[in-house]
């Protein structure tokens, strides 16, 4: 703003008198990066005229994206390698500039120095984003000083540029609290970058409206950092407390990263830069090994949790990764990198093919020619580049790779050397980890070793006699292969080698280490999650997508949020009644069961394992389950990474067979304390009595169900066609929390209807690894029947049948059409009874008698899940607050997650998985009271 529409406020702040017209505001944008391009987004949405935007010169061919960005929107575009020469402004540059007429400078993120030619040139002046509260840490290096300095909060300011560092008046700030655990990168994408983008277009708006203060900045609390791109200032100086060393690395933590020495044996100092720093409590260091550092107040620590350093005041802070030369190493393994040198593999004819992918997909990211020593980050990479890399040699050479692994081997002969390594241990995975008889499965462009035998005592083993049974895959109606037919024999050898296992080795590992294992499986199961949910697809029929992000990913997350549980079971103090004069202490103990034996299902055959057992586990038991009869090979496959993880022999034993003979022997067996089962209700009361009659062992049941979902005639229609679709379509109707009958008010019935169909005539039934198909086949011939059947009933009974309601013709493979029916009366049997398949059962009400709405809805031996779907908050919470189901879903269906309890009422069976409360179930509880 020009001093002439200048007053001195009531507030002691400099506000502009005159208003702006926003066509007077002619705005140049310098700077680069994308934050500079989100603000020139912004400012064009707000409508502000940009008449160029000055960027730095291109890369090679890699332009800044800022340049790109305004190209989009047809705006000048200016890129110079500087401003000035020998301290005096080009002429050429700044003829360019000034032949744009701009009357306002907006500098959101500038490396470059812009001449006071420039910066004064505009009518309006210039105003400049900086990231620091100013006027404490002026200077290039602000975010980092904040962490550094170990300030409680960080912030940033938008003022009006001058020819001091930093030191124009302030137009705006914003701040935030800098937390614990926070980094430049945290910092930086929490608030520095999202509200930085806002504020400066706010900052231009009031420019334009006249309300932009001019506030001097006070010299009270003025600091200028040093430059932490310069080398020199980026030393750690290691004698000084954990609390400051800690806050240095973390301010380097994104870029740079802190400079340290590590004393090597022969005298000589290898400079290391430090990452992912963390304060820690008392940690246990017997076994790890000692390192020195140049100038550190003690020793440094390398264990398989990183490297630690020693504080002044005794502290000790963590390190998790080093950065050595160019390359990435995990710091602990510091002693088995030294000196380790990439050796040249003699590649076979398919890997120099292989090479050759990874050249040209390399040259095609960076634009330039690629030798062996070109350095992928030196030449100007990214973080989105490390992306793009990644996912197109996963798509490429279909090899597993995670972004850090680009950082671990940043140049191009040990990339190569990294994919071709992990090419070779793909390929040699059989054989690897436990040995097993094994089916292989050559689906889904990928080549997987599958066990075939029974898991028990840390071996497959085959069953008694060597009887199996035929494993059908529902899409070609073709046997898979043959598996163990475990024999009541089998089920107790199994029971008992959990039972030493409980007694012995897994009674010596503790809670923490428990978890670490898990977390271990869980990394295990990450790395194969596309194998995986490949063998969900095969064998159960699970649509690939569907399972490699449920099936499998919420298997991962299961055991990842149980495994965080095991440091944390804890019983509680309780104030009792003493007599008097003595005192008593009352406590309580949580303490795993024993031996746990789990039955589960075929619809999530590794999902329903896992929220099972991650809590079974993480409780402290040893388990020994049996999967679905029909499905049992990612439970097979889910053994041998166990193993793999370290878990001891005896602690999760997995047996195949059916369930009359390998499930009751389980049910039956005394020394199992805890059952879990989920299936059926009927079957489900066979084993609630056999737990009683054989030891009164503890049970939990999650039986069938007849869900509700309610649709009124508020609701957002085109929200509840989608998931009132998937409440029933969901990995083909297999679901037990599948809406099993819907209430349409009378209102929308007939819209609702037209539309379902209509998106079911759109659906895609087919080969469920075909990444377009929406619908694969039932489980196995027998649903299939069942369903077809199920569906002749409703229609004998006189509900009227839309579409669907028979198995697809034509077609090999158990695919059953989705379907949908209307006109359900209340005492039909589809309205009654559990489907378990695609099956859309739809009833009418009006919406005067809401009572009578919910009496319906309740009016079923099931109690689930259950949903509604209005724009009436009232209606929705007295629902939630009428219905008798576990599970109420509001405006939504489906949204499970594995830290929210799950599990029914009535005759859908007692107990919950997931969440803390699905821990209890595997617990028991002692009260200990101790008089003194």
């Amino acid at each position: 703003m020009s001093a002439a529409s200048e007053t001195v406020g009531a507030n002691g702040h400099l506000n502009g008198t005159n208003g702006v017209h926003t066509e007077d505001l002619k705005i140049a944008v310098i700077g680069q990066s994308n934050f500079a391009a989100e603000v020139l987004e912004v400012l064009l949405e707000h409508h502000h005229i940009v008449v160029g935007v000055f960027t730095i010169a291109d890369k090679g061919s890699r332009e800044d994206i800022l340049a790109t960005t305004a190209r989009q929107y047809g705006i000048p575009v200016f890129k110079f390698s500087a401003w000035r020469r020998k301290g005096v402004p080009i002429p050429e540059v700044l003829e360019k500039y000034k032949s744009l007429g701009a009357t306002l400078n907006v500098l959101p993120f500038c490396s470059q120095f812009i001449p006071m030619e420039v910066i004064d040139g505009a009518t309006f002046g210039s105003i400049c984003y900086h990231p620091s509260i100013l006027p404490r840490h002026r200077g290039a290096s602000a975010i980092s000083w904040t962490l550094i300095e170990g300030d409680r909060t960080a912030g940033f300011s938008v003022f009006w540029a001058d020819d001091g560092l930093d030191t124009g008046p302030i137009l705006l700030q914003r701040q935030c609290p800098v937390e614990g655990d926070d980094t430049l990168d945290s910092l930086y994408k929490r608030f520095l970058y999202p509200e930085g983008v806002t504020a400066m277009a706010e900052a231009v708006d009031m420019i334009a409206n006249g309300t932009a203060p001019k506030i001097p900045q006070t010299e009270i609390g003025a600091s200028y950092d040093p430059a932490l791109f310069r080398e020199e200032n980026q030393y750690i100086y290691l004698n000084q407390s954990a609390e400051k060393i800690f806050n240095f690395i973390r301010g380097l933590d994104s870029v740079h990263g802190a400079l340290a020495l590590i004393e090597e044996e022969d005298g000589s100092h290898s400079p290391v830069r430090l990452f992912g720093a963390s304060l820690c409590g008392p940690v246990s260091l017997d076994k790890a090994k000692t390192i020195r550092f140049k100038d550190a107040a003690g020793p440094a620590y390398v264990d398989l949790e990183g490297i630690f350093l020693t504080g002044s005041d005794g502290r000790l802070v963590k390190v998790k990764r080093l950065k050595k030369g160019s390359k990435m190493i995990q710091a602990s393994q510091w002693f088995a990198q030294a000196g380790k040198k990439v050796v040249p593999l003699e590649l076979t004819e398919r890997e120099l093919e292989m090479e050759s992918v990874l050249r040209n997909i390399w040259k095609a990211i960076l634009k330039v020619e690629i030798e062996a020593d070109t350095d992928f980050f030196a030449c100007g990479a990214g973080s989105m580049d490390v992306v793009r890399l990644v996912e197109e040699v996963k798509d490429a050479l279909e090899v597993p790779l995670e972004n850090e692994n680009v950082f671990m081997a940043p140049n191009f002969a040990e990339f190569l050397h990294e994919v071709i390594t992990r090419t070779r241990s793909s390929s040699s995975d059989v054989g690897v980890g436990p040995v097993f008889d094994a089916v292989i499965l050559r689906e889904n462009k990928k080549v997987i070793s599958v066990p075939t035998q029974m898991f028990v005592n840390g071996q497959f083993i085959d069953a008694e006699n060597k009887k199996t049974l035929d494993i059908v895959n529902p899409t070609t109606e073709e046997v898979i292969c043959k598996v163990a037919a475990a024999s009541k024999a089998d089920v107790d050898y199994a029971v008992n080698s959990a039972y030493k296992a409980f007694k012995g080795s897994w009674n010596q590992v503790s809670a923490r280490e428990r978890g670490q294992l898990m977390y271990k499986l869980a990394d295990l199961m990450e790395q194969h999650k596309e194998e995986l949910a490949t063998i969900e697809s095969v064998d159960s029929g699970a649509v690939y997508t569907l399972a490699l992000k449920t099936h499998v990913g919420m298997s991962i997350d299961a055991w990842r949020y149980y495994a965080g549980w095991t440091d944390k079971i804890e019983g509680s103090t309780i104030p009792v009644n003493p007599a008097k004069p003595n005192h008593v202490l009352t406590i309580t103990k949580r303490e795993p069961i024993g031996v746990c034996g789990l039955i589960t299902p075929w619809n999530y055959p590794l999902m329903m394992l896992s929220w099972k057992m991650a809590a079974c586990i993480a409780a402290g038991n040893t388990v020994v389950i049996k999967p679905a009869q029909v499905c049992p090979l990612t439970a097979l496959k889910f053994a041998e990474l166990t193993v793999k993880a370290g878990f001891p022999p005896g602690v999760i034993n997995v047996v195949t067979g059916n369930g009359t003979i390998a499930g009751q022997a389980i049910t039956d067996h005394p020394l199992v304390r805890k059952l879990g089962f989920t299936g059926s209700t009927p079957i489900g009361k066979k084993i609630m009595a056999s737990c009683a009659e054989s030891n009164l062992k503890k049970c939990s049941l999650e039986l069938g169900g007849k869900s509700p979902l309610i649709i009124f005639a508020d609701c957002d229609l085109d929200k509840a066609v989608r998931l009132g679709m998937s409440s029933v379509f969901f990995n083909k109707g297999e679901n037990c929390i599948a809406a099993g009958r819907l209430f349409v008010e009378d209102k929308i019935h007939d819209e609702f209807v037209r539309k379902v169909v209509k998106n079911i005539k759109t659906m895609t039934i087919g080969d469920p690894l075909n990444r377009a198909t929406a619908h694969g086949p039932q489980n196995h011939k027998a649903h299939l029947d069942k369903l077809v059947e199920y569906c002749e009933i409703g229609v004998k009974e006189g509900a009227k049948l839309v579409v669907g309601g028979k198995r697809v013709p034509n077609r090999k493979g158990f695919f059953f059409e989705p379907t949908v029916f209307t006109d359900v009366e209340d005492g039909m049997f589809i309205a009654q009874e559990e489907s378990f398949g695609p099956v859309m059962v739809i009833s009418k009400f009006h919406s005067s008698d809401f009572d009578a709405l919910v009496q319906r809805a309740n009016n079923t031996e099931y109690g689930l899940a259950s949903g509604v779907f209005t724009k009436d908050v009232r209606k929705a919470l007295l629902f939630a607050e009428k219905v008798e189901a576990g599970t109420v879903f509001v405006n939504t269906y489906n949204k499970t997650d594995v830290a929210a309890p799950f599990g029914g009422f009535k005759q859908s069976g007692f107990g919950k998985d997931l969440g803390k409360e699905a821990l209890n179930e595997y617990l028991k509880t002692k009260c200990v009271t101790i008089e003194y």
